[in-house]
């Protein structure tokens, strides 16, 4: 991968919470236009290290670029342009309950790009049909949706205002298995339609295997291997191996097995 092509880069990146030391340095290259997805058990640093990459934590160390530039450094308003380009689908769905569907969906349009409320609603609208909901829905709050369609709301929120960076948090939780595929299929035609980098973090290999072009392992705050999606089968890594199989015997101690 030459920095021509490096759109997020980590190096070293160090974050403790008090005496408890999270991540121990994290090094890792996302390619443009690609879906990297890092895998990794509870309280490996997953979590952790997609808060710092969003600046919704600050990194103790290292460095975090994109597109050339460490955001780590970046202050005030070249912050905030940064920040513009990114859009993010939270685990828990994050919507606003008291807001409608299309309201939620152009929240970022209309407080970020100080668009109309007019021209939002348009946008938001185009957005659910993109991810199959119709307009009938704009109209609803969340809690009138089902978990589907919530996380559809949320993936077009994620997508509205056309990021250049799209993160995923755990998007299939929840979710049984059909909807899962679901929401993953919806995920690769997305960001294909955008032209998009991805970022995600997940436990779930089945949707792994749908949405990744390449897949980082991080374990104890470190990413221990790399690679292709495709290499994940014969990776070589005696953790790699137990963790996409859900063994609870292997490297991995039992008390951070998936």
């Amino acid at each position: 991968m030459t920095e021509a092509t490096t759109k997020i880069e980590l190096r070293d990146v160090r974050k403790s919470f008090g005496d408890k030391l999270v991540l121990r340095g994290v090094d890792l290259k996302v390619e443009k236009g690609k879906s990297m997805v890092i895998i990794g058990g509870s309280g490996t640093g997953k979590s952790v290290t997609l808060k710092c990459v969003l600046g919704l934590l600050n990194a103790d160390g290292g460095e975090i670029n994109v597109d050339g530039q460490d955001v780590c450094k970046l202050r005030g308003r070249k912050r905030e342009e940064q920040m513009k380009k990114f859009g993010m689908l939270f685990q828990g769905g994050a919507l606003f309950d008291s807001l409608p569907v299309w309201e939620n969906v152009a929240f970022g349009l209309i407080h970020g790009k100080r668009m109309t409320r007019e021209e939002a609603r348009v946008i938001a609208i185009e957005k659910l049909k993109a991810v199959g909901l119709g307009e009938k829905v704009s109209t609803l709050l969340p809690a009138e949706l089902s978990g589907g369609m919530q996380k559809r709301v949320s993936l077009a929120r994620a997508i509205a205002t056309n990021p250049d960076i799209i993160f995923f948090d755990e998007p299939t939780t929840g979710l049984d298995p059909i909807m899962a595929d679901v929401i993953n299929e919806l995920i690769v035609q997305c960001v294909k339609d955008l032209g998009a980098t991805a970022l995600s973090i997940t436990h779930d290999m089945a949707s792994v295997r749908k949405i990744a072009d390449d897949v980082a392992m991080i374990y104890e705050g470190r990413i221990i291997w790399t690679g292709p999606v495709a290499d994940l089968d014969h990776s070589g890594n005696p953790y790699v191996d137990q963790f996409i199989h859900g063994r609870a015997d292997g490297p991995i101690g039992r008390n951070t097995a998936i």
